[in-house]
């Protein structure tokens, strides 16, 4: 497994996890008040502020870096559904697919390409960006732990292109190993990988018995734990109502803090971030207008809008209510990536022929399982992407995706027993 992690925070105790009461979406109010953040260490011990990046970006990497923000926006507006929880990894994803790139070609490439949002970037270029840029994030702040680790998992004897091989181990420093995926330690052996990657947070992320069909499994999982850098105290927390969006209310603890903070606000939402550490990451909060549904918001943002929301921010002095929560999500992002474009890769007319020389490999499924923890103390958060591989039959591809008709007969007499037409499947 590889795993690249940075310090350990500065004090664990403060960034235990296992204090959540309450599952479900976050809501804040916002109010002008007087008071005073309190720091999260005394001040011979304080973490010092983080204010700028030790490098300049490249080229590629500010490229990169917009790539995977539309990327999210994009994914958010396909994910998201009224009056449900929403909790996904854009660059877990974007990893995961990343590295199945360099194994695609031809129209499946471009349509990836296009999807994560890297414009006329050449290959060369995204995989130079993508390690230089995890290399840069990781270590940027010493109060903050993560982990981001990279996998490549094959069927025993599977034949893989040694140019494929090289690119996710140099790039993405990808862990690369051959199972024998009929054996029931081989799902405990992947799945073992994506729970020690996410610190326990994540896992079976694959079947315990893995179909025949499939060939490789590509896995990508985050890991990021931070205290507050202003935290809030458990003795200002109190069980109040949430109100949902259908009018009902329900029972939430809703912790508290006073005093200075980056804020904004206009007639769609209230804006607050809440710094991790040294303040390189934060946690930033948009509250709909009374006239605004969350969801009307969240579709309404892109790239763009994001980037003029984070350059607005500007430090008021408020009081903040926010709901402890922790929360387990699970989604399958094959029906997003399409909508969004890349169609190709999910069937017959995949191009996957630089990743193995055996014909007709496609994706099965891209599958993310996501889990978030936030307290008055931090947040603790981890997903894991697979990108399901697997490989078709020699044979002829039948798509009953039309209307047809079928028959239930007795072969031997001929006998016909049931004659029956499909022109609209009724629904699951």
């Amino acid at each position: 497994m590889t795993r690249l992690q940075l310090s350990d925070p500065i004090d664990r105790a403060h960034a235990a996890a296992g204090r959540i009461r309450f599952s479900g979406l976050g809501t804040l109010l916002l109010l002008a008040m007087a008071g005073c953040l309190e720091s999260p260490t005394d001040p011979s011990g304080r973490v010092n502020e983080i204010t700028r990046l030790p490098r300049a970006l490249s080229a590629a990497e500010t490229e990169l870096i917009g790539a995977s923000n539309r990327f999210a926006f994009d994914l958010v507006a396909q994910a998201n559904h009224p009056s449900t929880n929403l909790f996904l990894s854009p660059l877990s994803a974007s990893m995961a697919l990343g590295m199945t790139m360099n194994g695609a070609a031809g129209e499946t490439w471009n349509q990836m390409r296009d999807v994560l949002g890297f414009g006329g970037l050449a290959e060369e270029e995204m995989n130079a960006a993508y390690k230089s840029l995890l290399e840069l994030l990781v270590g940027l702040d010493p109060a903050v732990e993560t982990a981001l680790g990279n996998s490549v998992w094959t069927r025993e004897g599977f034949p893989v292109h040694a140019d494929f091989l090289a690119a996710v181990r140099e790039t993405f420093d990808a862990e690369v190993a051959e199972l024998d995926f009929a054996s029931p330690s081989a799902s405990a052996r992947i799945n073992g990988w994506v729970k020690a990657a996410t610190n326990g947070r994540i896992d079976d992320i694959v079947p315990a018995v893995i179909p025949p069909a499939v060939v490789m499994y590509l896995i990508n999982a985050i890991y990021f734990k931070a205290p507050w850098t202003f935290r809030f105290d458990p003795s200002d927390t109190r069980t109040q109502p949430f109100h949902l969006a259908d009018g009902s209310t329900r029972t939430v603890s809703l912790m508290t803090l006073r005093g200075d903070l980056p804020y904004q606000e206009n007639d769609r939402f209230q804006a607050v971030d809440l710094p991790y550490g040294g303040s390189a990451f934060s946690m930033t909060i948009l509250l709909p207008g009374p006239e605004v549904s969350v969801d009307d918001l969240a579709v309404s943002l892109d790239a763009a809008k994001w980037q003029d929301i984070a350059d607005n921010f500007h430090e008021t002095n408020l009081l903040l209510f926010l709901p402890r929560f922790r929360m387990a999500y699970e989604r399958k992002l094959n029906d997003d990536l399409a909508a969004l474009g890349m169609v190709d890769a999910f069937d017959q007319r995949a191009d996957l022929t630089r990743l193995s020389p055996v014909a007709g490999l496609w994706i099965s499924s891209v599958k993310q399982k996501s889990w978030v923890d936030v307290d008055e103390e931090g947040t603790e958060a981890a997903a894991a992407t697979v990108v399901d591989i697997r490989e078709t039959s020699s044979g002829p591809v039948i798509r009953a995706d039309r209307p047809f008709l079928f028959f239930i007969r007795e072969r031997l007499s001929g006998t016909i027993l049931f004659v029956g037409k499909i022109a609209n499947p009724p629904a699951d």
